[in-house]
């Protein structure tokens, strides 16, 4: 079984089976004329619970013959230009590459002497983002598993800072479009229920700055302590941007923590023509960036960014077998006094072999291209009779939908929205996402791809008209 092992004398075996992964893989993608199979749970669960795992194949071609399927077949490509559902983006090849070789060496980004010269990549990528931002000199960050640990990790940070003498009295602000995280975090931080208060948003789904003085304003009277506002730069729903100068004046004005959830926003950092959009970020505490959603890197790869880095105390830990506290004086750097997790992938090698092959205007223009897509696709929607879009998009997604002519009840125009939807996915045509505004069930798209085209985008909603008047033609018949 030795020869396994990935070391000097496997590095050819190593080349020939992780080349025919990648063949199998590229043969996979060139042939793909449809994101989606249609294959249903009930389908695909008896061909992975028919596998013996303890009777192994112990031949790689075997394997990944197994691995086309009960995976490669049936998978979900996001890079094909009708997958329009999540928050998932195409990847760009020089973090491939970088995945390769991480996985290959296998660092772990806790300590120096685990990995030594992936803490300073991760370093650097950090001081560049936060000079990106605006944080200044004294702010620092580390690389997280996602917005939901980066949220959670600058959650952590504000609730020390408040120095309460009663977790009962800290209270957290943000829009009511805001991500499902962000209480998820209050909940894990032993924060009272009622700790979340849920802040109205304008017509365009962006915190209403007024009503958020109002509620700060109503926790000083109540003798409660404003512990943080959570201004969202790119909605997962909406792609909204809270106005962030406004909130920053009101932090500064009750002593609230600002932290800036720019998870999906993030990509405008390095954009050559809407960078403005977040303007005010510069003064938040901390920010939550996802480089694996608007920089096209490969899942995962995130960072919460702070502006003192002093704050990132409250996330240290040592111990002796790992990052004894006289490291600290010897100024060796343990990226662990700065993150909740110990062991930790060397994530950082995909962005800054990006960077290094295609720059940041290269991702920049990327972005801008989605976001352009996206400002065509809601003209589109806004001409046709069928559709009613919610918002004029700020970043690259569309909330919209299917609206009969004939049919007055919301409630059945509900079921034809979330009827075409499921029968789009059945049919692998395309995959779109679903979610509620002003109580109704709409459809979302989310563009990450800059290979989907205005025309991809028509022929979606043509096929979601076509599946929505299907079931209310169906409909029809059952009630005749």
């Amino acid at each position: 079984m030795r020869s396994h092992l990935l070391n000097d004398t496997t590095a050819e075996r190593y080349r020939r089976s992780v080349t025919e992964g990648i063949e199998r893989v590229a043969a996979k993608l060139a042939t793909t004329d449809r994101p989606f199979t249609g294959v249903t749970v009930d389908a695909l669960t008896p061909r992975i619970e028919q596998i013996d795992l303890d009777r192994p194949l112990h031949d790689t071609t075997a394997v990944l013959d197994e691995l086309e399927e009960v995976y490669l077949r049936d998978a979900v490509y996001f890079h094909h230009p009708r997958y329009l559902a999540h928050l998932n983006c195409p990847v760009v090849i020089p973090a491939l590459l970088g995945e390769a070789v991480l996985s290959a060496v296998n660092s772990s980004l806790d300590t120096w002497d685990q990995s030594a010269g992936g803490t300073l990549i991760e370093r650097k990528l950090i001081d560049w983002t936060a000079e990106r931002i605006g944080l200044g000199p004294a702010a620092d960050g580390v690389f997280t598993s996602g917005g939901t640990q980066s949220n959670l990790q600058a959650l952590l940070l504000a609730r020390e800072e408040a120095k309460a003498g009663s977790l009962a009295t800290l209270r957290v602000f943000a829009s009511e479009v805001s991500h499902f995280s962000v209480r998820k975090s209050a909940k894990l931080l032993g924060l009272s229920a009622d700790s979340v208060v849920s802040v109205p948003v304008d017509h365009d789904k962006r915190m209403q700055t007024l009503a958020l003085a109002h509620e700060l304003e109503r926790c000083a009277r109540d003798g409660l302590i404003p512990m943080a506002v959570v201004a969202t730069a790119g909605t997962t729903d909406f792609g909204s941007i809270d106005p962030l100068p406004e909130i920053a004046e009101l932090c500064a004005r009750f002593g609230a923590w600002m932290h800036v959830d720019a998870a999906y926003g993030c990509g405008l950092l390095a954009s050559l023509r809407r960078r403005a959009l977040l303007d005010g970020i510069e003064r938040a505490d901390s920010v939550t960036v996802d480089y694996h959603k608007s920089f096209f890197q490969p899942v995962s790869s995130s960072a919460v960014l702070v502006r003192d880095a002093a704050t990132l105390r409250h996330a240290t830990y040592h111990a002796e077998y790992l990052n004894p506290r006289r490291m600290v004086h010897e100024r060796i750097p343990n990226q662990v006094d700065k993150s909740l997790q110990t062991t930790r992938r060397f994530d950082a090698l995909k962005l800054w072999m990006t960077l290094r092959t295609m720059g940041a205007d290269g991702i920049g223009r990327l972005f801008d291209e989605v976001c352009d897509l996206a400002e065509e696709g809601w003209k589109l929607l806004a001409a046709d009779p069928r559709y009613d879009v919610v918002v004029e998009p700020r970043l690259s997604t569309l909330v919209f939908r299917y609206i009969p002519r004939a049919v007055t009840d919301p409630a059945e125009i509900d079921r034809a929205n979330l009827y075409a939807r499921k029968a789009l996915f059945a049919s692998g045509d395309a995959v779109v996402a679903s979610t509620k505004a002003d109580g109704r069930h709409y459809l979302k798209f989310t563009l990450l791809n800059p290979e989907t085209s205005a025309a991809d985008i028509a022929a979606v909603l043509d096929l979601i008209a076509g599946h929505a008047e299907q079931y209310l033609g169906e409909s029809l018949d059952r009630a005749s």
